[in-house]
């Protein structure tokens, strides 16, 4: 036990504090040496750090013959609470004390005994300025800060003498922002000039405006404004940052709680440092106008607008009474809503409207699965469909003269947009011609899983063997569903053409021109061929045969117009 208790005292020997050579009767037993303090400059605009959960103290003394002070506050983002208080000592301290360690003189002040007065306190996030006359008997004063809630930056300005400090841009009796006007992208605004800008001359101005627009709020002050910039860049790059974070040792995390617990006490920072963080602000308007216009705005959003007074000489700011504008929404197009199965013509002329036309379908049954077929009718340009719900676009594409089949599934609605693509020529036609137009027919597919099939060619074979006087045999290729197929015949006159418009459907024709109508299935797409004997015809006559797919669901197929001429002798 003798032993282990020398051990010990030899390692608190030397493990221990080492003492002081000497001890002067100065110092109490129980001194505690503070953290060094720091000076509150005359006419000088200091910001500060003010980290959570601690007072910050800042001391000043003023001039011989000084009857009038003040000292203006101006907190960042965040409310803090401030007083102003004098302190009065009874015995003078000495000016050289012979302390075992090294003090400021404002400490030594703290230390000795005296009486100290409130003077003035606030509590917000607010600039804030006492003004008022000198305390006489006061040795120090002592200006003390708070945060309430969070880390946050304080500016801080000490003027001694009576009169405006000049430190501050001054803001006119109506520093509200007002708005002029207010459109679909744009706002104009205007405001109160400073009479800090105009009663200087044009050659010796040192002052902007500048405008700032954001989406959440207005901002009471310039420092504010920068916090909420600064923080929206954070949350862009968090992801960034969070696998940094993973890979930081232990010492950096220890080195920036040092700097934050000792070195933010002497955090002060002078003019110049204020000058230069006004330089990257993204002012959308900067200046000496009055008034902006700010542009490029999203149609029916609401926007906050604050403009500041930006003072590049002293590197301070005022703060105008933001406001904020909605823009305008804008001009809805007419939606036509379609019915299941309808078939609609869309016509778009020259000289109309170029933001097309709008239809919205609502398919039936639970599954909100349907078809949409489209098909120009026009052979100088396409005409473009986009598909879109909920504000999302789920499909886009060109229409001509080949049907167009889009399959809709997973929505309740749909919106149709149809448009023209690009700029086609004019075409000379008769006056009330159409221009262009499409074809289109929505319905609901019910029990399907995707488009129905096409046959693999719409041509139509006429069997010259089996030509007759009075019949002709035909031959198209099906699809492996079930469809039924009409036939329609026209006689052509003595130097007529055949052919009949694509888009054309057997609504256009006559009843007398159908010839015969048959259902045909084959689930080989190969083999999926059938025929059809047209019968008294007329000997040596030229016809014309459309075959027309009539399906279920979408608009008919037509195939290729045939012209088969009969035979004059048999």
């Amino acid at each position: 036990m003798a032993l282990s208790w020398y051990l010990c005292l030899a390692v608190t020997l030397l493990c221990g504090p080492s003492w002081p050579q000497g001890h002067s009767a100065l110092a109490p037993e129980n001194e505690v040496p503070l953290r060094p303090t720091a000076w509150l400059p005359d006419g000088k605009v200091t910001s500060i750090h003010l980290p959570k959960g601690r007072t910050r103290r800042l001391y000043f003394t003023l001039k011989k013959k000084v009857v009038m002070m003040s000292v203006t506050v101006s907190p960042c983002d965040l409310p803090i609470e401030w007083t102003l208080a004098a302190r009065t000592l009874k015995d003078k301290p000495p000016k050289s004390p012979h302390w075992s360690t090294k003090k400021s003189m404002p400490e030594v002040w703290w230390r000795g005994p005296g009486t100290e007065a409130k003077i003035h306190t606030y509590t917000g996030n607010a600039m804030d300025t006492y003004t008022g006359p000198s305390y006489a008997p006061a040795s120090i004063y002592i200006l003390r800060l708070r945060p309430k809630d969070q880390d946050t930056r304080a500016t801080m300005y000490l003027h001694q003498g009576s009169g405006p400090s000049g430190a501050f841009p001054e803001l006119p009796s109506d520093p509200h922002v007002h708005t002029l006007g207010v459109g679909m992208t744009s706002v104009t605004l205007s405001w109160g000039p400073s009479t800090s800008l105009t009663r200087l001359p044009h050659t010796q101005r040192s002052y902007d405006y500048c405008v700032l627009v954001n989406r959440k709020h207005n901002y009471r002050n310039l420092c504010a404004a920068r916090e909420g910039i600064r923080k929206e860049q954070e949350k862009d790059k968090k992801r960034q940052k969070k696998d940094k974070q993973r890979k930081v040792t232990v010492w950096p995390i220890l080195k920036n709680w040092w700097w934050q617990q000792w070195d933010a006490e002497t955090d002060l920072r002078s003019p110049a440092a204020l000058r230069d963080q006004h330089d990257d602000l993204q002012c959308v308007c900067k200046g000496t106008e009055s008034v902006c216009t700010v542009s490029e705005l999203v149609p029916d959003t609401q926007y906050y607008f604050d403009v500041f007074l930006i003072d590049r000489l002293n590197g301070t700011s005022a703060a105008y009474t933001g406001t904020f504008a909605q823009t305008h929404e804008e001009a809805r197009p007419a939606i036509t809503p379609l019915r299941e199965g309808e078939l609609r013509w869309v016509t778009f002329q020259d000289g109309g409207s170029t933001s097309g036309e709008f239809f919205s379908f609502r398919p039936r049954g639970w599954q909100q699965s349907g078809l949409l077929t489209l098909q120009s009718c026009g052979s100088s340009e396409k005409i473009k469909v986009t598909i879109s719900s909920k504000g999302q676009e789920l499909s886009s594409q060109a229409v001509g003269e080949d049907l167009a089949q889009i399959w809709l599934q997973g929505s309740p609605s749909y919106l149709i947009h149809l448009e023209r693509e690009g700029t086609a020529p004019p075409r000379q036609a008769a006056l009330g011609a159409l221009k262009a137009s499409v074809k289109m027919q929505a319905s609901s597919a019910y029990h399907r899983q995707g488009v129905p099939s096409l046959p693999t060619t719409l041509q139509i074979k006429s069997f010259n063997r089996l030509r007759s006087c009075d019949s002709i045999t035909l031959a198209w290729m099906g699809t492996e569903e079930r469809s039924l197929y009409c036939v329609y015949r026209r006689r052509l006159g003595k130097g007529e053409k055949g052919g009949t418009a694509p888009c054309l459907g057997p609504e256009s024709r006559s009843d007398t021109e159908r010839v015969v109508c048959k259902y045909f299935q084959e689930l080989n797409p190969r083999r999926a061929v059938t025929t059809a004997v047209i019968r008294g015809l007329e000997p040596g006559v030229a016809y014309m045969f459309d075959v027309y797919l009539m399906r279920r669901w979408g608009i008919p197929i037509k195939y290729s117009s045939k012209t088969v001429r009969t035979r004059k002798e048999c």
